[in-house]
């Protein structure tokens, strides 16, 4: 792996954890829409650097769970949980910023949060790992 993908890969892991911890901000000020928002965004991002560490980039958020699904969770990598996360915080993430009627409350935000931070985690051990990042 060259220098530029390895620089990208941590690029995506540090906007990560930038949106964990707008998350969990706003999730101690009640902004549980949002909060979910970031929280779907952080597991995204690392997501996407998972995939760029296997040479693989997706065009679209169901791309990325997808890809991630093929390549990490039936490849037995990451266990299934991790796949159910990305899914449901993007389904999440969509009711939140677009419904005028969001269902969003405390204990779905939390749950949001922990999962992206589960994730997050997950990842960065993987990557870890990998000698991909430090």
């Amino acid at each position: 792996m060259d220098n530029s993908t390895r620089a990208i890969i941590s690029g995506y892991i540090e906007k990560a954890r930038k949106k964990l911890e707008v998350s969990e901000r706003l999730l101690r000020s009640g902004d549980y829409d949002d909060a979910v928002s970031r929280a779907y965004y952080a597991a995204f991002h690392a997501a996407q650097a998972l995939l760029l560490s296997e040479g693989e980039r997706a065009e679209t958020h169901k791309g990325v769970i997808t890809l991630f699904g093929l390549l990490f969770v039936k490849s037995g990598k990451f266990d299934r949980r991790f796949g159910k996360y990305l899914a449901n915080l993007k389904d999440e993430r969509e009711n939140g910023d677009y419904e005028v009627f969001s269902y969003i409350d405390q204990e779905t935000a939390e749950k949001a949060v922990a999962e992206a931070g589960e994730f997050l985690r997950e990842a960065e051990t993987y990557l870890k790992k990998l000698g991909v990042i430090d």
